[in-house]
């Protein structure tokens, strides 16, 4: 789905219809509640349903200490969005004017002027202009003044956990990416450019694509089962995040062996979904115990990863 991000080009077929606003990081359960109910709200006012995210997010320009890596980059959010229903998608670029505007100016040229919108589906944490200044209370007066409905969605749990972005971030730092993909709507993707690497993969019988570049957050260090996205086609991988221990190496890298795969692809973009961990990183007493416990993690990671 083509990206919409001058407000100034938007075209008609993404005007009057029901609006979501809001980050979507990472694109979870809580978040389908919220597309849910907007599909059903574009529906009611025969209009398209659109999500109008920040590109990047605000905090990273208000207090880029505070910004946590995000779970998705902004293609892939869209992708995630479309194949929910989402018609559009606006990834706005997020300026100095753009945070300037108060609550009732941003409401007053985005949501009604620039989007048409007839229909607001948020969240109850959702704050909006100068400073967070609006809150969903000042949606609802707004909203009713101008004549639009407002949906205000309840979060969503599992279990006893409140599904939120936090808490995937969580999850995945601390290596809990089987877990992480139940809350998701897919299971956690990162994306980075092959490099070269050392090359001591190959010589093992195990080459790996070492991945750069990296700009989303990386789980915890460890041996994983995943899947790998070379042209849109699926291949069952081995991944391997850390340091190398056995031979004295202590930068993190991202190694990703692509099972049953042997064309070289440097230079190209890499995307890999973390399905299992597998087991951490351990220093080997020598070569042979390294590729006999290559060789099982290899095996789990086929089984695990295996595309129909």
């Amino acid at each position: 789905m083509p990206i919409i991000r001058d407000l100034a080009a938007l075209p008609s077929t993404a005007r009057g219809g029901a609006v979501a606003i809001g980050n979507f990081d990472g694109v979870h359960l809580g978040h389908l509640q919220i597309v849910n109910r907007l599909l059903e709200r574009a529906s009611e006012v025969g209009g398209p349903a659109i999500v109008f995210t920040f590109d990047p997010h605000p905090v990273r320009l208000l207090r880029p200490e505070e910004c946590p890596p995000p779970l998705t980059w902004t293609e892939r959010k869209a992708e995630l969005l479309a194949a929910h229903g989402v018609d559009k998608i606006v990834a706005y670029p997020t300026d100095e004017a753009l945070l300037g505007l108060s609550a009732r100016d941003f409401f007053d040229k985005i949501v009604c002027e620039a989007l048409g919108a007839q229909a607001m589906v948020e969240g109850p944490n959702f704050y909006f202009g100068h400073d967070r200044e609006g809150d969903v209370e000042l949606l609802g007066k707004l909203t009713a003044d101008a004549g639009l409905t407002l949906d205000v969605v309840e979060p969503y749990s599992s279990g006893e956990q409140l599904v939120s972005s936090s808490l995937i971030r969580r999850l995945i730092a601390e290596g809990e990416v089987a877990r992480a993909a139940e809350l998701l709507s897919a299971p956690y993707r990162i994306r980075g450019m092959v490099a070269h690497g050392a090359g001591r993969g190959a010589k093992l019988g195990f080459p790996t694509a070492n991945l750069e570049a990296v700009d989303t957050l990386l789980p915890q260090a460890g041996v994983y089962a995943g899947r790998a996205w070379l042209d849109a086609k699926p291949l069952a991988a081995a991944i391997s995040l850390g340091p190398n221990p056995t031979f004295g190496e202590g930068r993190l890298k991202v190694e990703v062996h692509l099972i049953d795969h042997d064309e070289a692809i440097y230079g190209r973009v890499l995307e890999v979904e973390f399905l299992e961990r597998l087991r951490e990183v351990v220093k080997f007493d020598d070569q042979e115990a390294l590729v006999e416990q290559l060789q099982r993690d290899v095996g789990r990671a086929r089984e695990i990863g295996k595309v129909d």
